[in-house]
């Protein structure tokens, strides 16, 4: 119960790496803040609650101020503060560059970019107000640690946020305050999985040095540690869970 008496809000909380987050601090005695854009969110904050949790679901887009503003806005009046925020919620679609249109190129930063500013944005005053606070950026392997054709939206954006981790950490240490990153490697979730065929999934493993892909579970873990005072000394660094992938 690492995080009893602590507030956390995960975006992109449906399905997935989010979902895993969300219940994982559910687990750990957090109070939980689920936000998606899919109805599923519910459903998820339903399980949460199961385990004993305290919730608040929003659906809404990370790309609208004003939907992000009205569930922090409601979390604060519920629950008072937030302590953590996990910048999960993305999207990854895949295209050549030379067939991409501005406004494919735009949806992309619209949420992998602006959503973290506009929840950061929201969130942060009240940690500086606290004095403390975790916020932790879903990165990626594509770009901001290797590159890979037909994601080059993707990629760009995720180099991004590497950029903010970075430099939102210098600004706001003297608060008691952590902002961090982590990079996936390739994760079993219902999205990276459609559209995989076995023998596509076999080589995916062949590149992994650890023989597997990752599991929801396996960055759901990072994030908690970050998240704890155990990573109190850590601040404005990209943790890269990737089974060894990138480092053959």
């Amino acid at each position: 119960m690492r995080f009893s008496g602590k507030v956390a809000l995960v975006t992109g909380a449906a399905m997935g790496i989010g979902r895993e987050i969300a219940l994982s601090f559910a687990k750990e005695g957090a109070t939980v803040i689920l936000y998606d854009i899919s109805e599923d969110v519910f459903r998820v904050a339903k399980e949460a609650e199961s385990l004993g949790a305290r919730t608040l679901a929003c659906r809404g887009d990370v790309g609208n101020r004003d939907e992000v503003e009205e569930c922090v806005s409601k979390a604060l009046q519920l629950f008072g503060k937030i302590d953590i925020l996990v910048n999960n919620a993305g999207i990854y679609p895949t295209k050549p560059f030379v067939e991409m249109s501005e406004e494919e190129w735009d949806k992309v930063f619209r949420v992998n970019v602006k959503g973290v500013f506009y929840f950061t944005k929201a969130a942060l005053p009240q940690m500086i107000r606290n004095r403390w606070g975790r916020v932790i950026n879903i990165a990626s392997i594509a770009g901001a640690v290797v590159g890979f054709p037909g994601l080059t939206h993707y990629s760009a954006t995720k180099a991004a946020l590497v950029g903010f981790t970075r430099s939102l950490a210098l600004e706001v240490a003297q608060f008691n305050i952590t902002v961090n990153a982590i990079a996936p490697g390739p994760i079993e979730t219902p999205g990276t999985m459609r559209g995989v065929s076995a023998e596509q999934l076999e080589v995916i493993k062949r590149l992994i040095p650890v023989g597997r892909m990752g599991k929801p579970q396996d960055i759901a873990s990072v994030v908690l540690f970050l998240a704890s005072e155990e990573a109190s000394f850590i601040t404005g660094q990209l943790i890269v869970a990737d089974g060894g992938y990138v480092t053959q």
